[in-house]
């Protein structure tokens, strides 16, 4: 609701605007306000009284609970029989004995007006969890998401740990090592491999590093190392374990691979061979679905772009030689992704802030 101040402003520009040759449609277009609210606005008494919106009387609703009725969902609800339950327990309860008084919502709003809504019982009190931050790489190096995972043994119960960190934006593997061990030392030596890697000191703008909320990878001597490197680090939230999707997907995709050992490994030599070969694989020769079936290699350098437009062009031929084998105008998409989201809010966080941005990674 625009105040009385507000509105006289507006209407002082308005008539600069005006005396100036501008027509009063575009005005409006520009400063989202209707042109018939700025004529309204314009009237001697609105200029002089403002909204009276506020100062109207309505009449109340006809479906208002009557204050006779909003002292007895009190009374019934504290009686000893009900003083215990919620109203969605108490209003199934008065129904079976043939009493209506309010709906659900009403007993809950009558109570909740009456400071009688408190949580009651030995149950920790609901905590409101706040949303993931998105993050939203551009470029390489931007976003980085990293985790841990168990290797089997040939002996039972006995495992060889994966560290690994993964670039969210072309799905490369920048650093990664095998122990025998899960310890925060580890983690920090993995960090400090892919900055050297990835040359991150040289860079402005630091890398996100997005993990779960494990020990290892929250441990006092890692969160030095991060702030020592200038890397922001970015946790899931608890319990939900798809915070991390990117991460979870590249163990899969490892795990199932055919040279991966279902007996497990004999020894911590052949664990680290075999992680070697799994990502010069997976960075040079794997085509990833995510990013339009280029290697995470290509995407990282930049040498997808002339890898998709060669495709584009080969599906552009193939239909001009035989329209008829293609239905609708479009070919295939071969379009580059111009940017990935990690713990996407909504779309349109990512495409508000997409435009500038690409802009100004294309410049």
């Amino acid at each position: 609701m625009t105040s009385l101040e507000d509105r006289r402003q507006i209407l002082e520009a308005v008539a600069q605007a005006r005396n100036s040759g501008a027509r009063l449609a575009k005005i409006s277009e520009i400063i989202g306000v209707d042109c018939k609210t700025l004529r309204g606005w314009s009237r001697p008494e609105a200029l002089r009284l403002g909204d009276r919106r506020p100062l109207a009387e309505r009449p109340a609703p006809a479906s208002r609970l009557t204050e006779a009725e909003r002292q007895e969902i009190l009374a019934v609800a504290n009686r000893p029989e009900y003083a215990a339950l919620p109203p969605t327990r108490i209003v199934p309860m008065l129904a079976d004995k043939g009493v209506y008084i309010a709906s659900e919502s009403s007993f809950y709003r009558v109570l909740r007006d009456a400071g009688q809504l408190t949580h009651r019982g030995r149950s920790r009190a609901p905590v409101k969890q706040r949303p993931p931050a998105t993050h939203v790489a551009y470029s390489p190096n931007e976003v980085w998401a990293w985790d841990v995972t168990f290797l089997p043994t040939q002996v039972m119960g006995q495992w060889f740990y994966l560290y690994l960190i993964l670039d969210v934006f072309s799905r490369k593997v920048v650093a990664w090592e095998v122990h025998a061990t899960d310890d925060a030392d580890h983690a920090v030596r993995v960090v400090n491999r892919a900055a050297l890697a990835e040359a991150i000191a040289g860079r402005a703008k630091k890398p996100v590093l997005h993990g779960d909320n494990g020990p290892t990878l929250k441990a006092t001597t890692v969160l030095a190392m991060l702030n020592w490197l200038g890397i922001k680090p970015s946790y899931s939230r608890p319990r939900v374990s798809d915070d991390n999707a990117y991460a979870e997907a590249l163990f899969k995709t490892a795990k199932y691979r055919p040279e991966y050992p279902k007996r497990g490994f004999a020894d911590l030599d052949e664990a680290r061979k075999w992680a070697a070969a799994f990502v010069g694989w997976y960075n040079y020769e794997h085509r990833h679905s995510g990013i339009h079936y280029v290697t995470p290699a290509q995407r990282h350098s930049g040498a997808d772009r002339a890898v998709l437009e060669a495709r584009s062009a080969v599906y552009a031929h193939a239909k001009a030689r035989c329209p008829s084998r293609w239905n609708g105008r479009a070919t295939r998409n071969w379009s580059r992704q111009e940017y990935v989201t990690l713990n996407p809010e909504r779309d349109a966080v990512c495409l508000a802030a997409s435009p500038s941005m690409l802009k100004q990674h294309s410049a």
